[in-house]
């Protein structure tokens, strides 16, 4: 068998399970996944808790309260908010910070933010969310890195350039002048408009 045959169908494939989980790491490892998750976690109690009925032995206890709809609205809020942390990760910010606010609001709203539960998870969510941060590729994964220093002409065998620097007028060239006021670039202290 030379190194040109094809492997034979099956022989070295993997199990689709593992393939899809292999997938779904390096997608999750993309997006702030677990803030999104806390989120989703902390709306289901939020929306859940006014509308249900707790049935303690004979005795049922119904929680519905005038703020029902107020807290449906929070808990699906989050939810989509923790969704949209999957699929849209630029909005971490917006989202984070709106699921903090909405935290907040569900303790008076809907029974003490889903007694806790939901507020706890929404909180933690929202933080999380605020925080994260797309990761740097690592060095021994990048294929830029090994054709860069190849390409790359040695920069020690290059000359330097001779720098040019203006003759400064009345101190305006000053590194520490920060009006931006100078007879070279024709301001005259006047701001312009536009």
């Amino acid at each position: 068998m030379s190194a040109e045959t094809p492997a034979a169908p099956g022989q070295n494939d993997e199990h689709y399970l593992q393939v899809f989980r292999r997938n779904f790491r390096s997608w999750r490892g993309d997006r702030p996944f677990w803030a999104g998750l806390y989120i989703v976690f902390g709306g289901f109690p939020i929306a859940y808790f006014p509308y249900a009925h707790l049935h303690l032995g004979h005795l049922t206890l119904a929680m519905s309260t005038t703020a029902g709809a107020g807290s449906l609205i929070i808990g699906v809020l989050l939810v989509v908010l923790g969704i949209s942390l999957w699929f849209q990760k630029h909005v971490r910010t917006f989202a984070g910070v709106a699921a903090i606010l909405l935290a907040l609001v569900s303790i008076p709203v809907a029974n003490l933010g889903g007694f806790l539960i939901g507020f706890l998870f929404a909180l933690l969510g929202g933080a999380m969310a605020v925080s994260w941060v797309p990761g740097e590729p690592e060095e021994g994964y990048t294929a830029s890195s090994s054709f860069g220093k190849q390409a790359a002409p040695d920069a020690s065998a290059a000359e330097p350039a001779e720098l040019v620097e203006p003759e400064a007028a009345d101190g305006a060239d000053d590194p520490n002048d920060l009006s931006g006021t100078s007879p070279n670039n024709g301001a005259n202290g006047r701001h312009s408009a536009g």
